[in-house]
């Protein structure tokens, strides 16, 4: 990288990688929960963090598949000895990630569950996680030859403004069933932290919050209190002094 790019060609290299990063972690890493992943870019390395669900899984016997995948990311993509390293993290609240949650329901699916059983089984689960809302919609060929979309919610949705982009997370996966393919749309809408672990630290916008009044003091005995302005006492006139 020692080229020097003009800055539109560093964003546009930065998210193909990160999109081709995302779509091979998404198919190797698909039955141990993949949720995501986050490339962190320091002078001395890059560091590339896999969040999921089962980090045991991804890590392999004493590291073994950690080590393999990072040998392919540095080969595919031309990485220097030495200079990529891939971490671990585990999802703190699986039940919040919508990524892991589309999977639970393409699998489910594959495994033959019943497309309501499982979608209202994800639903439930979500809800139980502490999400403020939840819709999931899978469409396709579900039972008879025409296509049709069954959409399954719960709870409190936005559709519209700078809080569904801050609020809501969404994952689409697709199944491949004998019948055809179908889609997988999970959307979680989060509940306002003020920690910032399990959703975003500011409200909803909308969101009016009533302060208790505060105690005022007892009052024993009635009062009066008058309130007209003082009229200043005209100052008394000098005595007159006689003329000699």
């Amino acid at each position: 990288m020692a080229a020097q790019i003009s800055k539109k060609r560093k964003f546009v290299a930065d998210g193909v990688f990160y999109a081709e990063l995302n779509e091979f972690l998404t198919r190797e890493l698909a039955e141990d929960g993949y949720a995501g992943v986050e490339v962190r870019v320091t002078p001395a390395r890059t560091e590339i963090i896999i969040r999921a669900t089962h980090t045991q899984n991804v890590l392999g016997e004493k590291g073994r598949r950690i080590r393999e995948l990072t040998t392919l990311v540095q080969k595919r993509f031309r990485f220097a000895e030495n200079t990529v390293e891939l971490y671990a993290e585990r999802v703190q609240n699986r039940g919040l990630c919508a990524i892991a949650q589309a999977e639970s329901v393409k699998y489910k699916l594959l495994n033959g569950l019943a497309v309501r059983r499982a979608c209202y089984g994800v639903v439930r689960f979500v809800m139980e996680s502490g999400a403020k809302g939840c819709e999931v919609v899978v469409s396709g060929k579900l039972r008879a030859a025409r296509a049709k979309a069954m959409k399954f919610g719960d709870g409190f949705m936005i559709h519209s403004g700078q809080p569904t982009r801050d609020f809501i997370t969404t994952a689409v996966r697709h199944v491949l069933l004998r019948q055809g393919v179908l889609g997988i749309k999970v959307k979680i809408m989060l509940d306002s932290d003020p920690s910032g672990r399990q959703g975003p630290k500011n409200p909803l916008p909308d969101v009016i919050t009533i302060l208790e009044p505060k105690d005022e003091a007892s009052i024993p005995e009635p009062i009066a209190q008058d309130f007209r302005p003082t009229v200043a006492e005209p100052a008394p006139a000098a005595p007159a002094v006689e003329a000699q």
